[in-house]
């Protein structure tokens, strides 16, 4: 496969050791309750299934964040301005990230960051394709750890990040400062972050969206199994486990899990794992704020409000910080 003139590739430090993943998932599963990162969703069929989970009718969060930065892109634009390094954590499939690059031809580089190797380098041929002026820099990374931003040919004035899908709300509090505080070292004095969150609505709205009545979300669920048993050799019997989702309203957050249907073993690197019946493994947290708990938290790693944009209904904020 040729690459195209404007994209080069780097691999960022990547940690993507086995045993770090036996590690983390060993510790998980130790754990009370039972727990795997999300992180580990996201092997090439992961990253296809999510993009599938994108387009259901169920899961709002989707098309209500990609109108609402196709009505505001060049109002949005103009605060990421010219000369600017455009960083995308976790940028998939790069589809929203379109609908500011057609209001930002004077862009320094379009720096797109994701875990999922073969996903990243097919989006960003695809982008620097569409794109022939851009210069397309793809780092292959977990962007919760530490990565260095690719040198780039014409000289950038400034740093803005872009964190759309409200994945910020994937992270309970504290990691979520965390991040957010990494996302300030990264973009640097003057930076900026343009980022996507879900707000806090009706309970059905919220679980009809993790519960599609396709089964999308839940084979979603349930391919972390298979990437375990892909990876590690575990021995997960997928057929032995049920996807679920559910709010809960005093933590503000829709869980997803992965209920054991009968008590079992599993193996992983030499140790058994024990299962009673309906004992959960939880795989995702999904944050849901309100405008003024997100601006504490925001405020608590040091970004300021400068802009939001927001949808008809209130479902869902797209905002500037600084």
């Amino acid at each position: 496969m040729t690459t195209h003139p404007n994209l080069r590739i780097q691999h960022g430090e990547r940690r993507d050791a086995d045993w770090k993943l036996v590690a983390d998932v060993l510790e998980g599963l130790r754990s009370t309750p039972k727990r795997l990162s999300p992180t580990y969703f996201y092997d090439e069929h992961g990253s296809q299934l999510f993009d599938r989970i994108c387009t259901l009718p169920e899961y709002y969060v989707t098309r209500t964040e990609t109108a609402i930065l196709a009505d505001n892109a060049a109002a949005i634009s103009r605060r990421i301005g010219d000369d600017t390094l455009l960083v995308e954590l976790g940028s998939g499939a790069s589809i929203k990230t379109r609908l500011l690059l057609d209001h930002l031809p004077g862009l320094a580089a379009y720096v797109p960051v994701d875990i999922s190797r073969s996903h990243l380098l097919q989006a960003a041929r695809r982008v620097g394709d569409s794109y022939p002026h851009l210069d397309v820099l793809p780092v292959c990374a977990d962007f919760t750890g530490p990565f260095s931003l690719p040198a780039h040919a014409r000289a950038s004035s400034r740093v803005v990040l872009f964190f759309p899908g409200s994945t910020i709300g994937n992270f309970d509090p504290p990691a979520a400062i965390g991040l957010l505080r990494t996302m300030r070292s990264i973009a640097g004095p003057g930076g900026g972050l343009v980022i996507g969150y879900d707000l806090v609505k009706d309970t059905a709205v919220l679980e009809r969206a993790y519960n599609d009545a396709a089964g999308v979300t839940a084979a979603f669920n349930l391919n972390v199994l298979t990437r375990l048993n892909r990876d590690l050799g575990a021995d997960f019997k997928l057929e032995a486990f049920a996807h679920e989702a559910a709010w809960v309203a005093a933590d503000s957050r829709v869980e997803m899990r992965l209920v054991s249907r009968r008590t079992q073993e599993v193996t992983i690197a030499a140790e058994t794992i024990p299962f009673a019946a309906g004992e959960r493994i939880v795989t995702e947290h999904c944050h849901k704020y309100t405008t003024r708990s997100f601006a504490r938290l925001a405020a608590d790693a040091g970004w300021s409000e400068v802009q939001t944009w927001t949808d008809p209904k209130s479902y869902f904020n797209v905002q500037y910080l600084q």
